[in-house]
């Protein structure tokens, strides 16, 4: 029975681990090309750079999530201390990364609402 648990354990970490690399793969590919493409055509403005860098994070953070659930799976099937201690400095590494870059998006979504709520105070001239 343990080792059919440690095997399905083995196979969901890679499948979860391949989810992860997906998602960032596709987050990197995403917002190189939009950057590339707003840099080839002059246009690019701060609102346009800011949102593929918003866009770019959620993937981040997404990925990083998968991980470090990927990584807590393997914890709980890991036998020896070293590798629980690798394991255990990857997730606090991993959970540090997520939570700083949660805090940047918190704090780039609550400026935005600033200046929008901004742009709708403004008279029109009339």
């Amino acid at each position: 029975m343990k080792e059919w648990l440690v095997t399905v354990t083995e196979y969901s970490v890679l499948l979860i681990d391949t989810i992860a690399l997906a998602i960032v793969l596709f987050g990197t590919l995403e917002a190189f090309l939009a950057g590339f493409r707003a840099m080839l055509t002059g246009q690019a403005t701060n609102i346009q750079r800011r949102e593929v860098w918003l866009r770019y994070a959620r993937t981040l953070v997404a990925g990083l999530t998968f991980q470090l659930g990927a990584d807590i799976i393997e914890t709980s099937v890991t036998t020896g201390w070293e590798a629980v201690a690798r394991l255990g400095a990857v997730a606090v590494i991993r959970t540090f990364l997520n939570f700083f870059l949660e805090r940047d998006l918190t704090e780039i979504r609550e400026l935005q609402h600033e200046r929008a709520k901004e742009r709708m105070r403004e008279p029109t001239g009339a």
